[in-house]
């Protein structure tokens, strides 16, 4: 998206001078549920899954922020207002060749968190059954496998990419605490397995599966709680899963501005104390994460909160300053320069309208 107002590309000058300069950093399906599709969307064959709202008896394990395991939840999407159209062509695509092959498939993340919000995912992830391979056969010439510590598959439909993982990956380098608990012996094998998966997320809101299919939603760690609560809280107490990967602190920081959400007590503090971690991001992933804190609407706010948790000094130093220069608290809920222009911008951009990163 280009930019041609004059007081953004001022924005851009002064408001971002710093990142042109180097930062100094020190299958085993879940179940057979095939069935080959045409054009419509939902096949009209019954599912074992498909029996309205549901609890499990889950684990004794206590979630981030010390809090007590919550119920594990099977919730009709309908619930939420969930239709098929608000999910893209793209998506569907993508999700009728896996499933088509045999695979499970769900949707996963922050676009589920999102269509229960009723706001636009920015994207759309999928986690299937299939390795990686598998997808990677299963779409030729169209996808590609990425990442290293977490590999994925980029699947290419009409100009958009669809994000696939599998339950048959997991991150390298992952502490030894990340399982606390067996597996309960209540649990079937396969909320077993959606259940060790959501607990590798960063965060609850982000820990919830859709199976469109069946219209169930699998919510293992309280993420609709939180959502209601306006919290975004770590799914493992939030010491250890900063730790394991301190870019979640940065997206942390990006899904609070975003939504609009606070932090627990907990969460807020390892923020804090961890802030300077980041520090040993490569520059790209700090370039990244940057970008998507101010390219898709919530500019400001991002700043206020990096400027809040000691963040801004590893990022953006030269803005720092200035907000040190003009006595600005870190609490302050009042206005300047910088932050006037950034709410400017915010004015022209939105998840499903962002700008081009070349503005920085």
């Amino acid at each position: 998206m280009a930019l041609r107002s004059p007081k953004l590309r001022f924005a851009a000058a002064a408001g971002l001078g710093a990142l042109s300069r180097p930062i100094r950093v020190a299958p085993s399906p879940l179940a057979a549920l095939a069935a080959p599709r045409r054009r419509r969307r939902r096949s009209s064959s019954p599912s074992p899954e498909r029996s309205g709202s549901e609890l499990s008896t889950a684990p004794a394990t206590a979630g981030g922020d010390g809090a007590e395991a919550p119920e594990w939840k099977k919730l009709s999407a309908k619930r939420f207002g969930i239709k098929d159209s608000m999910i893209p062509d793209e998506a569907w695509n993508v999700l009728h060749r896996l499933r088509s092959r045999g695979y499970d498939v769900y949707l996963v993340g922050g676009c589920v968190r999102d269509l229960i919000m009723k706001k636009t995912p920015k994207d759309f992830d999928i986690i299937t059954t299939a390795d990686l391979r598998q997808v990677k056969d299963t779409f030729s010439g169209s996808a590609v496998i990425i990442g290293r510590r977490f590999p994925i598959c980029h699947v290419y439909e009409n100009n958009s990419i669809i994000e696939v993982s599998s339950f048959n990956t997991y991150a390298r380098g992952l502490t030894s605490n990340r399982i606390y608990t067996p597996k309960s012996p209540h649990c079937s094998k396969n909320d077993y397995i959606r259940w060790k998966n959501c607990q590798g997320r960063d965060f609850t809101i982000n820990g919830l599966m859709f199976n469109p299919y069946a219209e169930k939603i699998y919510d293992y760690f309280g993420g609709i709680e939180d959502i209601k609560k306006a919290k975004v809280r770590t799914v493992i107490p939030a010491g250890t899963s900063f730790q394991e990967d301190c870019a979640r602190i940065l997206r942390a920081i990006r899904i609070a501005a975003r939504l609009q959400f606070n932090f627990p007590k907990e969460t807020a503090y390892h923020v804090r104390t961890l802030a300077c971690s980041v520090a040993r991001l490569d520059k790209g992933r700090i370039l990244m994460e940057i970008n998507y804190m101010l390219a898709y609407g919530s500019a400001e706010a991002s700043i206020r909160l990096l400027w809040r948790f000691g963040l801004l000094e590893y990022l953006l130093p030269f803005q720092a300053a200035y907000f040190s220069s003009t006595h600005f608290k870190r609490k302050d809920k009042g206005t300047n320069m910088l932050l006037v222009l950034f709410s400017k911008l915010d004015n022209f951009l939105a998840p499903n309208r962002p700008c081009h990163n070349s503005l920085w």
